[in-house]
């Protein structure tokens, strides 16, 4: 993401806004020299009507200008930071799994609220302020030499040094700026982690523990902001020192030049004008350096996040069905965490048929929950085919690829929202036979009578207000819902009584008449209904058959079966 791209769009704005900040400051810095006039008029003993008319129209056109100045860098801004916020939404939601899983979510939520609020002020603000404030600056110096060149040299010798306080004070804000952008973000991390696992916490006694590790991150954002306030703090004070010593000297030499009559009354007054105008915007433009710096840092940080891994959503041709191709094939296919040196799928090679049950079975850390996410090209195999419907997922786009799919998850994700809502988030538009039948298959069609407001009844953080059981029911009927050629279900019976169970198993058996149907089975119940079932241990595919055949074969399989099956304590 570059400055330009954020830019671009609102460039007539910011050059407007710009150019009525620079004719308010040509306003400004000719004021003084009416006013000299005003003054050597009066002398004169001639009208002064007119002048004073003349400096109130100036006095109005300049409050105008600067009105329209501010409003323009201001709605430019705004549009810079929605721009930047979407531009991020989207690469976040486009972004690789893996990729994304890396990120600390709290983190993610502070670079995307809060860095592009600070990056706004930088990308506009800020610009803006250090062109007109430079502007003034350099017009101020000009009009002050061509008065009287001594006087300003005399000035600038004082306002010099305080110049170079305030540059090496700027640099230091950025510095601190940093740290303090880090330090919010590990805040927000750590609250989140916190928040998210409430009734853990509670439940663990651990609320003290968690305070204090909140509070320990909250006193370090403490410490590292109250560092970029005091370095921000000197700006303006360094450079009033600068202009007090320089206005002292500037007054002093010239009254006893005005006193010898080698300095005009109206030149000195004039001068000094120019020095009161020059204070201000060399104190804005330090200022507006100091929050351009602190905007880099945000903007460095925006564009980190900006830069994340995103999954590929053209299609590469070839996303034909072919009929009577196997619904999901494995061929030889290998993958291995980016993290692990020892491969979560080893040449898994298998086929299932169009229509049927399918469980998939193995011990905790087999790789089954991997299967199912290279079946949905969250990740892409190191080695390997996978074909959904006889075709090439890689040759898929992901849109299409996800369409011939419906996947429930094993933590069964709900939004805060309604539960219709919730129920046609893959199906927008659902028929009502359609909501109808899945929410029969699901087994919720009592559960929804039942609630205040039936399938406009509203959730909280999570599927709040839906049992466990219940809320995976719902992430079941949103995927029955999309009518998926392939469905598959991690852990889908995990959270269901032995009756919901019962039903599912016998909805899954209707489903596998007109579609693929993969289940992950840590329950043997939930296998003993499969028409097929696969063996997986250490990323390999160990065996596969029914219930009867494994049973017979297959010693990993008798294990599973045998140790779910016998009685606690039976044999002792």
């Amino acid at each position: 993401m570059k400055l330009s791209d954020m830019t671009r769009d609102n460039w007539a704005l910011l050059s407007f806004g710009m150019v009525l900040g620079l004719a308010g400051t040509a306003s400004t810095l000719v004021q003084p020299l009416f006013i000299g006039d005003l003054i050597e008029a009066v002398g004169a003993d001639d009208p002064v009507v007119w002048p004073i008319v003349f400096l109130a129209a100036l006095f109005t056109i300049d409050a105008l200008l600067a009105v329209g100045h501010f409003y323009l860098i201001g709605r430019a801004g705004e549009n810079i930071v929605f721009s930047m916020r979407t531009t991020l939404i989207g690469r976040l939601l486009h972004a690789e799994v893996g990729a994304f899983n890396r990120l600390e979510h709290g983190d993610i939520f502070t670079r995307t609220v809060a860095d592009t609020s600070v990056a706004r002020i930088a990308m506009s603000t800020s610009v803006a302020e250090m062109i007109t404030a430079g502007f003034t600056t350099a017009g101020c110096v000009a009009v002050m030499a061509w008065i009287d060149w001594r006087l300003l040299l005399a000035a600038v010798g004082c306002l010099g040094i305080a110049s170079v306080i305030a540059l090496r004070l700027a640099r230091a804000v950025r510095s601190a700026a940093v740290t303090n952008r880090q330090d919010t973000s590990a805040l927000g991390s750590g609250l989140l982690r916190a928040l998210s696992a409430l009734t853990t916490v509670k439940a663990s006694r651990a609320e003290a523990r968690e305070a204090d590790r909140l509070c320990e991150l909250a006193d370090a954002t403490r410490i590292s902001g109250l560092r970029v306030t005091r370095l921000s703090s000197m700006l303006t004070p360094a450079m009033n020192v600068g202009t007090q010593v320089s206005l002292a000297v500037v007054i002093t030499w010239g009254m006893a030049r005005v006193a010898t009559g080698t300095l005009p009354i109206e030149d000195l007054t004039a001068f000094i004008m120019y020095l009161f105008y020059l204070v201000s915007p060399m104190v804005t433009l330090f200022m507006a350096l100091g929050e351009f710096q602190q905007g880099r840092a945000a903007i460095d940080r925006v564009k980190e996040l900006a830069a994340i891994q995103q999954e590929p959503t053209a299609s590469t041709g070839g996303t034909a069905r072919i009929t009577g191709a196997p619904a999901i094939e494995f061929d030889e296919v290998t993958f291995t965490y980016p993290d692990s040196a020892v491969p979560a799928i080893s040449q898994m090679s298998f086929s299932l048929p169009t229509t049927g049950v399918t469980a998939i079975v193995g011990p905790s850390g087999a790789g089954k929950t991997t299967l199912f996410q290279l079946i949905e090209r969250f990740h892409h195999p190191g080695q390997g085919t996978i074909r959904i419907a006889g075709t090439d997922t890689d040759a898929m786009g992901l849109p299409e690829l996800r369409s011939y799919i419906g996947l429930v998850e094993q933590d069964t994700p709900l939004m805060r929202g309604t539960v219709w809502e919730n129920l046609t988030y893959a199906c927008p538009d659902p028929s009502p036979d359609d909501v109808t039948e899945a929410l029969k298959a699901a087994h919720l069609t009592e559960v929804i009578d039942k609630l205040p407001h039936g399938l406009d009844s509203d959730l909280g953080e999570g599927g709040a207000g839906l049992s466990g059981g219940q809320r995976q029911r719902l992430a079941i009927a949103r995927a029955l819902l999309a009518r998926p050629a392939v469905l598959l279900l991690d852990e889908a019976t995990s959270h269901l009584d032995s009756d919901s169970e019962a039903a599912l198993r016998e909805a899954l058996t209707v489903l596998g008449t007109r579609c693929q149907v993969l289940t992950i089975a840590h329950r043997i119940s939930t296998a003993l209904g499969a028409s097929h079932i696969l063996v997986v241990e250490d990323g390999r595919l160990r065996a596969r058959g029914t219930h009867a055949e494994l049973m017979e074969s297959d010693a990993t399989y008798q294990r599973l079966v045998t140790q779910q099956l016998t009685p606690a304590g039976a044999g002792t």
